[in-house]
């Protein structure tokens, strides 16, 4: 049972700031900077990636100085944030293809004023804000809805927003039940600088989402506990895995924070 909490928003909230998404084994808050990264979760149905992505996109949409991208092919995780977002897409494939293109030129719009400005990345400072993409289950896209060609266009096209957006402000966040190579290809995968196993069936399923080899040095998700939602390993700063549990936000938590958003 998830112990009920009291929701606390910061007066200002920027994306260059941590995000907070829960806590450690030692009740310490564990926040995490997403700006200039991207973050891979995975893990099996029900074991906390919603969590996860919730008090994610609670922080973008209160933040001041972020664009908000949603993703979501069963259209429910993260509807409720639907008004909250620039771009919300659903279960059209075509969609979320010609909305990552747009992304791209954007991007690549970005580079070309930071080459002329002789600058590396966009900082608090520029005119131009941020863009944080959440994806929710990534196999809807890349592995399931419309055919072959367009699923493969979505991973090409995901993969060079992934590999070159961070410096121009372009976040990454993208949840899966098993991010194998026949759901994300691994030249995409790689890429995901951070890396969050919630409870996997499997120890091969834990490595495939933190990287070969952790699970034999006692990082492995498919022992967390199933009756523990929001529990998992996260790989990021620092570059070994920390056992965490996901802050949750009810259905009510969050439409207070889209309230607030609203006014």
């Amino acid at each position: 049972m998830r112990r009920r909490q009291t929701l606390a928003v910061p007066a200002r909230v920027s994306i260059y700031g941590p995000i907070h998404i829960g806590i450690d084994e030692n009740a310490a808050a564990v926040l995490l900077p997403l700006v200039y990264r991207n973050l891979l979760a995975g893990g099996e149905p029900g074991s906390g990636k919603s969590g996860l992505l919730n008090n994610i996109v609670a922080h973008a949409a209160l933040a001041s100085d972020c664009r908000l991208w949603l993703m979501d092919g069963k259209r429910v995780e993260l509807g409720l944030w639907r008004s909250c977002a620039e771009v919300f897409v659903g279960a059209s494939l075509d969609d979320a293809n010609a909305r990552l293109a747009e992304l791209q030129t954007e991007m690549d719009a970005r580079y070309d004023r930071l080459d002329t400005d002789g600058r590396r990345k966009i900082t608090p400072d520029d005119l131009v804000q941020p863009i944080m993409l959440v994806i929710d289950e990534l196999a809807y896209y890349s592995a399931t809805a419309g055919d072959k060609k367009q699923r493969e266009l979505f991973s090409l096209l995901l993969r060079d927003v992934v590999a070159r957006g961070r410096a121009a402000g372009i976040i990454v966040v993208a949840a899966t039940q098993r991010p194998s190579a026949d759901i994300i290809p691994t030249s995409l995968r790689d890429l995901f600088g951070y890396r969050l196993a919630f409870r996997c069936t499997t120890e091969t399923s834990s490595d495939i989402v933190l990287g070969h080899g952790w699970h034999a040095r006692g990082y492995d998700a498919s022992t967390i506990d199933p009756g523990q939602p929001g529990v998992g390993w996260l790989l990021a700063e620092g570059g070994i895995p920390t056992r965490i549990r996901c802050a949750w936000l009810s259905d009510d938590d969050i439409a207070g924070v889209v309230g607030r958003w609203a006014s």
